[in-house]
């Protein structure tokens, strides 16, 4: 039985957005140690709040400060921290209904052990030391059994607000190929490209998945495809991706391989961005050691005639 591929994936990028009225206010007092929410039509308080109601769908601006203190209306026991949760030892995610709102706020619940959290625990917000105006500024929630706090009546108004977030988002986990990608990336490691063919509609897939998309049957008869192939369409890149040594611009493309009957990507090379053109042939090119071609430049043969490749845009 042949070794079994797998490999780690990390998935990573900045999500930046700017912030309406209400998201502004409820995370500058975060920065400020101030907890808001947001007051409905019919009285009730919701934290964190919201810009439109989810029962009516009207739209919500009356701000209302609440306690940092609360209830845990449920919680999960969280043995394994993974690297940028809220603690670095095991801890409860915990619902929070602070007192004085109507509706939950999800967080992280300092605790010894599981034993020592359960529904109806009193807890308190512990600040975060440095705040910046995030739902980090509350590093976490901590047992308390005193008397609940008193809101100090802010209206909400703040002289220098917070105007837009960016937050990191990663997920990492391995991926391991099925029988059909495996003897395709094998396959690229001999510096040839193979698909497969259904054997209903006849149409060769690159790279395959072992099933026909179309037609929904299996998939196992290999064919190799290309080396060369035709752009179909392309796009020109102005913004330089982290990590990627590549001077912008540059052109990523649909490529249909000669004999495959769906375009892959690749990026274009050896041609100036503004004359990569839709029926351009390319061919591969590799560098020492890779498992997958580099970029496609152009083969030196004539354009391909639109009807050529019109169904595969």
């Amino acid at each position: 039985m042949p070794d079994v591929l797998k490999a780690p994936l990390v998935l990573e990028f900045p999500f930046t957005r700017s912030l309406g009225p209400v998201q502004s206010a409820f995370l500058t007092g975060l920065r400020e140690r101030v907890v808001l929410g947001v007051r409905t039509d019919d009285g009730r308080t919701l934290v964190p709040p919201v810009e439109y109601d989810p029962v009516s769908a009207a739209e919500l601006r009356d701000l209302v400060e609440v306690a940092p203190t609360g209830t845990v209306t449920t919680w999960a026991w969280n043995h394994r921290p993974r690297p940028g949760q809220p603690l670095g030892t095991p801890f409860a995610w915990v619902l929070v209904r602070l007192d004085g709102a109507d509706t939950a706020l999800l967080h992280a619940l300092d605790a010894p052990g599981p034993d020592t959290v359960r529904t109806g625990l009193r807890v308190r917000i512990r600040w975060a030391e440095e705040r910046t105006g995030a739902v980090t500024d509350i590093a976490c929630f901590e047992p308390y059994d005193g008397p609940a706090a008193e809101p100090t009546g802010h209206s909400g108004t703040f002289a220098d607000p917070v105007t837009g977030i960016v937050t990191p988002a990663r997920l990492d986990y391995t991926y391991t190929p099925g029988r059909a990608q495996s003897a395709h990336l094998q396959a690229l490691a001999e510096r040839r490209t193979v698909g497969e063919r259904c054997p209903s509609c006849r149409k060769v897939y690159v790279p395959p998945r072992g099933a026909c998309p179309t037609c929904g049957v299996a998939t196992a008869e290999q064919v190799e495809v290309g080396p060369r192939g035709t752009v179909t369409t392309f796009c020109i890149v102005n913004i330089k991706a982290r990590n990627l040594d590549i001077e912008v611009p540059y052109v990523y493309a649909h490529i249909a391989l000669d004999g495959a009957g769906l375009a892959l990507h690749g990026r274009i090379g050896g041609i100036p961005y503004d004359q990569v053109r839709m029926g351009l042939r390319v061919e591969p090119v590799w560098t020492e050691g890779a498992r997958h071609p580099d970029h496609y430049r152009p083969a030196g043969e004539p354009d391909a005639d639109y009807d050529t490749y019109k169904e595969l845009l």
